[in-house]
């Protein structure tokens, strides 16, 4: 084990309630995620109020499943790191004041995560030798952003959404088809049947210049061509729409790497972990002689082993640490990420 300090790492920032404990050379020894999917299924998405009593709920009992799991106790932590934005407000506050409390408990320094950031740290856990500098591809349920990472620590927002993100966009053309939330995955399993060419979806911000995204107007045209084709076939409206979505994703940030002249692109975030996106910047990374990563599946959803890796990084070679004071801040952009 590393002499370099222990994280805890806490994540609650939506519907995944998740602790973790991270050595100082990034060894995951415990990675628990809690997801509340099924409490919010029946409400069609995220209710923030009962996300944040669940999260209240099963917080001790993560926490002392990590220490039984990973052999470490309370005493051997050296940094606490909570996520402090963007997300929920509710579930982020509860997630805060647990990790506050502990920190002040046990008089050890804390460290507050952007939750953007935390993403890029999946990578560093999953690929510690495919370094900076890269194009990130941060693509998931609420956020949709381009990011040039220098170093750990030294990030330009190289582009973003102007409304939907791409995860949201699919969850809510999955409601539309009739998926129950959270739709993402089940999604792309009914477009693995259907035809991607069966239906012209429109490409949003195609031929725009910069690498800004737009799915809302995507999600507006599917609901339009099932209000006027209410028998089409959903697999079809599935595989059209998911082409569309990997079509913008794909080739803005394939641009964006080779426009700032680097070789690696990484892609993090939930959807991340959508097959056929993967497959399809594999085949362009390729063609381009590009490095293209992804994380492993579990460590492109929310949870807490890179909000640890972060903070631990943040507090061992930036020197940061946050007063007890630090609220949080719902609103938190990338641009905000020092």
């Amino acid at each position: 084990m590393s002499d370099e300090p222990i994280a805890l790492g806490i994540e609650t920032s939506c519907d995944e309630t998740a602790v973790a404990i991270v050595d100082g050379d990034d060894r995951v020894r415990v990675n628990l995620v809690y997801s509340q999917a099924t409490l919010h299924a029946l409400y069609g998405g995220v209710v923030p109020e009962i996300a944040s009593r669940d999260h209240l709920r099963k917080l001790p009992q993560l926490l002392a499943e990590a220490f039984a799991q990973s052999g470490v106790s309370k005493r051997d932590l050296g940094v606490i790191s909570c996520t402090y934005g963007p997300g929920l407000l509710g579930p982020l506050l509860v997630g805060m004041s647990f990790g506050k409390g502990l920190a002040y408990g046990l008089d050890v320094p804390f460290v507050g995560v952007n939750h953007l950031e935390g993403h890029l740290f999946a990578h560093r856990l999953d690929a510690p030798q495919a370094g900076p500098p890269f194009m990130a591809l941060i693509v998931s349920g609420g956020h949709t952003c381009l990011v040039r990472v220098n170093d750990y620590g030294e990030y330009r927002l190289v582009g973003s959404t102007v409304d939907d993100a791409a995860g949201e966009a699919l969850d809510k053309v999955g409601k539309l088809l009739g998926i129950a939330y959270p739709a993402g995955a089940k999604l792309e399993a009914l477009a693995q049947t259907g035809d991607p060419k069966a239906i012209r979806f429109p490409r949003p911000m195609r031929g725009a210049p910069g690498f800004d995204f737009s799915f809302a107007g995507l999600k507006t045209s599917v609901s339009v061509y099932l209000g006027k084709q209410p028998d089409a076939n959903p697999e079809d409206v599935a595989a059209s729409f998911l082409a569309s979505v990997v079509d913008v994703l794909a080739e803005k940030s394939v641009e964006a790497t080779r426009r700032h002249r680097l070789k690696r692109l990484v892609v993090v975030g939930g959807v991340a972990a959508c097959q056929a996106l993967r497959a399809r910047l594999a085949a362009d990374g390729k063609r381009h002689g590009l490095d293209v990563r992804f994380p492993s599946v579990g460590l492109c959803t929310d949870n807490a082993a890179m909000i640890a890796a972060a903070g631990g990084y943040r507090f061992r070679v930036l020197g940061e640490r946050h007063a007890l004071s630090l609220g949080p801040d719902p609103k938190l952009s990338f641009a905000e990420v020092g």
